[in-house]
């Protein structure tokens, strides 16, 4: 009956064809109006996952409680020496600071005047004694370049050194680091290549070596939505003004930029980038196996156009029904292309395969009624079980495959309809020609013979091959972690390398929100007990331990150090002649002890010697070398050596919002230890953390709970994806045999994907994980060919025309899956690669497995 009914459709649509066209002309413009107006793609993998999961909620609630920590765009900048790095961030914070087109907020973390003013205090006092005993040894030295802080002044220093030794006093033990110092600039100086000294390495090593490394300029973007890269104009912006600065012009110094916004925008530019590109070269070599597979121009136009207009109709339904396309929805065209294209191809090579039982042709008319009638059920039969294998995936909390699912299921949907209206329509605009000779492959009729004669052998292969791809499913590797899918080489990415390694810049980070300080102090030790964490950050860990012990030992340094250092009125700026004095007499200082002299000195006394007769402008330059950051790094010294005492209640407003909320609640900042990036030691620190609470939020738990998200989505969804399939072909089959041949091969190629995925080995992940529901899908409609033509009598499948469509099927999606493998974005290669696999072994199955597995027929002994 439905065979009549396709029959008819296709005689109306091809009798109608102006008509037919005319309407899907509208519908097409309507889609891509709807396209234009209506769809977006967000890179935000957060959006992935229901809003419902408490994981996700726990996320959601903390972003919104903190907004200061979200839509971040950070400048990173490394420098030869730490005050470089510090003046150039606060240049480009303050340049930034003033670009109100594109930046809300500006901050510079790693200079806060609470941690400026109270760096002693968070050293060991095991660290901090010997460091103030050094500071102080170092008085009478640093009291002369307070006074003149200028090479004159440090040139006269050094003379003093040389005065001590005369006198009998030794160097103190601390001040040898200093001294090599002095003697490498000193040293670069006289050869004519000075360069910036560094004072805080000198002055305050062990308090520099706290923090980072890197100088952080921490911004929030104001970002355009109208953008598919929100952030480009901020990132455009941040990235002249970096170049800008002094430092980097002089390659003093670099900027990286990194940060939420532009990971997402980079992220949106590869994956863009190789889904349009992809979809390009599929529509391409897709043409060029449609040649192949039909030969005849005027049967390819109207599939490609059939193709084409399909996919803008599945692109509309896509704009109405789901609006935001996320990194995994955007596929749904290229998987589309590769999966539409058989219900095409199949049509095709059945109507050119069409003849009378004289063997004559048909009209075209009645070959595309025949076609119709021949193939319509199969095709829908084919487009229903696809359709059943994606929206399956529609219920999960896995949004990302969510969105795919109900694209796709209705896409496989919209590719019927096209299928069986316009196609015919096109076919008969064209004046489709009619094959000449065998339809099918008539080379392969031995092969045909040989997997019925051995077909029980053949099952028994399989049929092992299957029990070790059970056996391989446990090693199965899932890697949640969305780092891992992102172009590592972008510049977004090699920013976030560099942070990885240092435990308190980590982006494997935990948060726990608690309702009060109280419990968040029990919680803080807890935590700080556990093997893989390295720090708690909480407002307590603010305040210092043993303070009364360093405030007093501080505060004896102070009363020594801080009469000698602050120089109400220090002395001008020296010219070169009185800067050669200084030199002069210095180096004659040291020649009077020079058999005395230690190797840093001695390198000092000779670059003293080249300096005292070097040209004016050499020791200019030298001097503003030397002692260019010697000014502020006193004045930070005056500022470090009078700290006040630390409670919870005094630590400034804008450290504090950091920590406690206006209601109480403070949230901890947990950091690990170890290579968070291997999911083995992810899996660790989680595991260890909601041993103290199950609550745990941040990335760390994020990523790990997206797994178990995602690996129960595709449980559930391809339980029911089967169990929809299954009843599909028990009511269009109506025989439990007949839903079984197609569904054994199904689960078969499944079993040998598996064997595929584990020897590679390829982990899987969020990306690629959905070459789940399309094995499905191309599975279902290859399998159904094969056995709805054995039920009607067909001998030979593999010498049919249906064996021609599946292979030229089977390369077209080849094609398209293959074009997402050569993309530049990790996950959107690893997601074609699978997709690869999986077409590999189904392809396998079906003209293999199947003819094999297909009972013998009397017919067959004929």
């Amino acid at each position: 009956m439905f065979s009549d009914l396709t029959g008819r459709l296709n005689a109306v649509c091809a009798r109608r064809a102006p008509l037919v066209l005319a309407l899907f002309a509208l519908l097409c413009a309507a889609s891509v109006a709807l396209s234009v107006t209506r769809i977006s793609v967000t890179t935000d993998t957060s959006k992935m996952f229901a809003n419902s999961l408490p994981w996700k909620k726990r996320s959601m609630e903390l972003t919104r409680l903190f907004p200061q920590d979200s839509n971040q765009l950070v400048a990173i900048l490394d420098s030869r020496i730490p005050e470089q790095g510090r003046m150039a961030a606060r240049q480009l914070a303050a340049t930034l600071s003033q670009d109100h087109t594109h930046f809300k907020t500006v901050s510079l973390p790693g200079d806060n005047a609470f941690y400026n003013s109270h760096g002693f205090l968070f050293l060991d006092t095991k660290d901090l004694e010997p460091l103030l005993d050094s500071i102080v040894s170092a008085q009478p030295f640093l009291g002369t370049l307070a006074a003149d802080p200028s090479a004159r002044g440090l040139f006269g220093a050094l003379g003093l050194i040389g005065e001590g030794i005369k006198a009998g006093q030794g160097i103190p033990s601390g001040f040898n680091g200093a001294l090599d110092g002095f003697a490498t600039s000193l040293t670069q100086a006289a050869d004519g290549h000075p360069q910036d000294m560094s004072w805080q390495n000198l002055l305050i090593g062990k308090l520099a070596e706290l923090g980072s490394r890197y100088e952080f300029v921490v911004t929030q973007p104001k970002l355009d939505y109208s953008s598919f890269q929100p952030g480009e104009g901020a990132t455009t912006a941040m990235r002249q003004a970096i170049n800008n600065l002094e430092f980097v012009k002089t390659k003093q110094a670099t900027g990286i930029i990194t940060g939420e916004v532009k990971l997402s925008d980079e992220e949106f530019s590869t994956v863009a980038h190789g889904m349009v590109l992809g979809l390009i070269i599929s529509l391409v070599l897709v043409a060029v196996w449609l040649i192949l597979a039909v030969h005849s121009p005027r049967v390819i136009l109207p599939i490609l156009l059939t193709l084409i207009s399909g996919l803008l109709l599945t692109t509309g339904f896509a704009a109405l029904a789901v609006g935001e396309l996320n990194l995994i929805s955007v596929a749904f065209a290229i998987l589309f292309v590769g999966i539409a294209v058989d219900f095409a191809i199949q049509y095709s090579v059945r109507l050119r395969g069409q003849r009378n039982p004289d063997g004559s042709h048909p009209s075209l008319h009645d070959a595309i009624i025949l076609t119709g009638q021949e193939s319509g059920a199969q095709i829908l039969v084919a487009a229903l079980a696809t359709a059943a294998g994606f929206l399956a995936f529609y219920p999960t909390s896995f949004i990302g495959v969510a969105q795919l699912g109900l694209i796709a299921g209705f896409g496989m949907l919209i590719a019927f309809f096209c299928t069986m209206t316009l196609l015919p329509a096109l076919l008969s605009i064209f004046h489709a020609k009619l094959g000449n000779g065998t339809p099918g492959f008539a080379f392969m009729a031995p092969a045909d013979a040989f997997l019925r004669h051995k077909r029980h052998k053949v099952v028994g292969v399989f049929a092992l091959l299957g029990i070790v791809g059970l056996a391989l499913m446990p090693l199965l590797k899932f890697d949640a972690d969305p780092l891992h899918t992102k172009d590592p080489n972008t510049e977004g990415m090699r920013a976030l390398h560099l942070l990885e390694a240092n435990p308190l810049t980590t982006p494997y980070s935990a948060q726990v929100l608690t309702p009060n300080l109280t419990e968040a102090a029990r919680q803080a030790a807890a935590f700080s007990k556990l093997p893989s964490v390295n720090d708690v950050l909480w407002l307590g860990a603010l305040v210092p331990d043993d303070q009364k012990t360093k405030l007093a030992m501080i505060e004896d340094t102070a009363s020594i150090l801080l009469p000698t250092i602050t120089v109400a009125n220090p002395a001008p700026a020296p010219d070169a002649a009185a800067i050669r004095a200084a030199a002069v007499t210095a180096a004659q200082k040291l020649d009077a002890v020079k058999d005395q002299l230690p190797t840093p000195l001695e390198k000092i006394r000779q670059a003293l010697h080249t300096l005292s007769t070097a040209q004016d402008s050499t020791l200019l330059q030298a001097s503003t070398s030397l002692t260019r950051f010697l000014p502020d790094e006193l004045s930070m010294l005056r500022t470090a050596l009078q700290p006040t005492p630390v409670t919870m209640e005094n630590i400034p407003q804008d450290v504090r919002q950091d920590y406690v909320l206006p209601d109480g609640r403070a949230r901890l900042t947990i950091h690990p230890k170890g290579q968070m990036s291997e999911t083995p030691v992810l899996h660790r620190f989680v595991k260890e953390l909601r041993s103290v609470n199950p609550n745990v939020a941040g990335p760390a738990m994020e990523i790990t709970e997206s797994a178990n998200t995602i690996v129960h989505a595709f449980t559930v969804a391809a339980i029911c994806a089967l169990i929809m399939i299954a009843i599909i072909l028990l009511v269009v089959l109506r025989r439990l045999l007949d839903a079984a041949l197609v569904m054994a091969p199904l689960m078969m190629s499944a079993l040998l994907t598996v064997i595929l995925v584990v020897t590679v080995p390829e982990t899987l992940n969020y990306a690629n994980i959905i070459a789940l529901p399309l094995l499905l899908g191309v599975g279902v409609s290859f399998n159904i060919y094969f056995v709805m033509n054995w039920r009607e009598g067909v001998k030979g499948p593999l010498t049919s025309p249906t064996a021609r469509a599946v292979l030229f099927s089977a390369l077209t999606t080849a094609t398209a899956f293959g074009s997402l493998a050569s993309s530049g974005h990790p996950g959107t290669a690893s997601m074609g690669r699978l997709l690869l696999m999986s077409l590999g072994c189904t392809l396998l199955c079906t003209m293999v497995f199947v003819p094999a597995l297909l009972p013998k027929r009397p017919i067959d002994e004929a």
